[in-house]
């Protein structure tokens, strides 16, 4: 488990010569629209969440499946096969979506999935002011509230692209900043056998699974990846599942949970 400290630790640096910075281990690329529009918000009353599928990550070995970016077309399918896998996972929302589809972030909390803050617009937060990083990070906050009752308490920098600033925001919204151990790289290739292959290569017990319900290849891989796991002993849970011992501390980056 890695943690940003001090002001100048906090770049997430990609290879030598790179003229922009790279998430480490993975990176993703600002996704593609898939839809997106300005819309209303929903006064439409939000069902009461449900938890999720029960799992014990002290004693089975556990590894959080995550989803960022939507909701998106495909994202009713994913919880269709979520559901009849009996898995709850965690979806990093990109604000613009949840106007788009409002019903399928109810749907996800009430289904027993974790929903988290993955900014407004997918801005590089590095990039931003302080003032803008809140920014947005705040709207998809009231975003989620007001269609669940209830705010984030996780979020995901895009492109894993994190530092100082980043950090303390963070940490005075109450929120702990997730990053990746496995990325299936499904922005870039599109073959569910390929996107498969690539987490089962990568999942190992306490690490995190990123993933996007926005991308064609994605969905498809979905009931691979669960069985994937599953014949290797790993059980796919929420990233809260996942940290049984230790909470996530508001401001702090993982990787992976800290070993149970």
């Amino acid at each position: 488990m890695r943690s940003l400290t001090g002001l100048a630790a906090a770049l997430v640096i990609g290879g030598c010569g790179s003229a922009e910075p790279t998430a480490v281990p993975g990176t993703e690329p600002v996704p593609a629209s898939s839809g997106i529009a300005s819309g209303g918000r929903s006064a439409t009353p939000s069902p009461v969440a449900a938890r999720p599928v029960p799992v014990d990550c002290r004693r089975a070995q556990c590894v959080a499946l995550t989803f960022d970016a939507g909701p998106g077309p495909d994202t009713s399918h994913l919880l269709d096969v979520l559901k009849a896998k009996r898995v709850s996972v965690t979806f990093f929302l990109l604000g613009k979506n949840t106007r788009v589809r409002p019903e399928l972030v109810r749907r996800e909390a009430f289904e027993g999935h974790e929903l988290a803050n993955h900014t407004w617009t997918h801005r590089r937060l590095t990039l931003a002011s302080e003032a803008e990083i809140r920014r947005e990070l705040v709207t998809l906050q009231e975003q989620v509230k007001e269609l669940t009752g209830r705010a984030p308490t996780l979020m995901r920098p895009p492109q894993g692209l994190t530092d100082a600033r980043v950090a303390e925001v963070c940490r005075s919204l109450g929120l702990a900043q997730i990053l990746w151990s496995v990325t299936a790289k499904d922005y870039r290739d599109h073959d569910p056998e390929v996107i498969t292959s690539r987490v089962l290569q990568g999942a190992r017990r306490n690490g995190i699974i990123l993933l996007h319900d926005v991308y064609p290849g994605t969905v498809p891989a979905v009931p691979a990846i669960i069985d994937g796991l599953r014949r290797r002993g790993l059980t796919p849970v929420t990233v809260s599942q996942l940290f049984t011992a230790t909470r996530p501390e508001p401001g702090r980056a993982y990787w992976t949970a800290p070993q149970t």
